[in-house]
């Protein structure tokens, strides 16, 4: 089945859910979904009629939908030719990385007081990696480690930074894609996911910021070489 069918069907089974006072935000919520589970690539054309079809919305639904995912930085509007997933600069890499230490260390403080369902959810979401990562599902991989930063973010216990944290990973997601091979990317974070999970679980909140923070920085100089190579060879 090509990918765009892919998607479009997940919309297509989800319409059901859309309620009439907030269609179009749903429809948002529902194409960024497409976006974080790795579905939706930057650069991809979003086919108008097909959509509205698959949410049976209008057209003017639709594009306010839209106009919600510009503003959060996920699409793009191209003058005559439609509205297409965004692909992040490197100025935009620098942004998220910088906005996800100040989000994810302090939900990391928060740790040793989280309740105990804060840190199921960590755990939830390194041991589903650690399967995917077993039956070779690399692009899972992925999805279960944006999976798991939220549930970082989360033990803020603030919706506001939940909010914030859901539109970083998603534009994260987009950057993940121009790493090439998921599996030489993710496979290394396995294990440090698995680390940071354990720390925080023992309440060893200092140490499990510490390796934070190196992780954050060695996935953002990873990233932006990625970035350099790519730029470099279109050229």
């Amino acid at each position: 089945m090509p990918a765009q069918e892919t998607w479009i069907g997940r919309i297509e089974a989800a319409r059901g859910e859309l309620d009439r006072s907030s269609t179009a935000a749903r429809v948002a919520g529902l194409l960024r979904e497409q976006i974080t589970d790795g579905l939706l690539a930057p650069g991809e054309r979003l086919p108008e009629a097909e959509l509205c079809s698959a949410a049976r919305v209008s057209r003017n639904t639709l594009r306010e939908a839209f106009r919600l995912l510009v503003q959060e930085r996920l699409l793009e509007h191209r003058f005559n030719s439609g509205v297409f997933v965004r692909r992040l600069s490197v100025d935009d890499l620098a942004d998220v990385y910088r906005v996800r230490r100040i989000l994810e260390c302090a939900g990391v403080r928060e740790a040793a007081a989280a309740p105990p369902e804060a840190l199921e959810r960590i755990e939830a979401a390194v041991a589903e990696g650690e399967r995917a990562a077993r039956d070779g599902r690399w692009p899972q991989v992925g999805t279960a480690d944006i999976r798991f930063h939220q549930a970082v973010g989360a033990l803020c216990g603030s919706p506001r930074v939940d909010e914030a944290m859901r539109n970083l990973l998603a534009e994260l997601r987009l950057v993940f894609h121009e790493m090439g091979s998921p599996r030489e990317f993710h496979e290394p974070y396995l294990a440090r996911n698995r680390l940071l999970a354990d720390l925080m679980a023992r309440g060893e909140v200092g140490a499990a910021e510490r390796e934070l923070l190196s992780y954050l920085d060695d996935a953002e100089a990873q990233l932006t070489a990625g970035y350099r190579r790519r730029d470099a060879g279109s050229v």
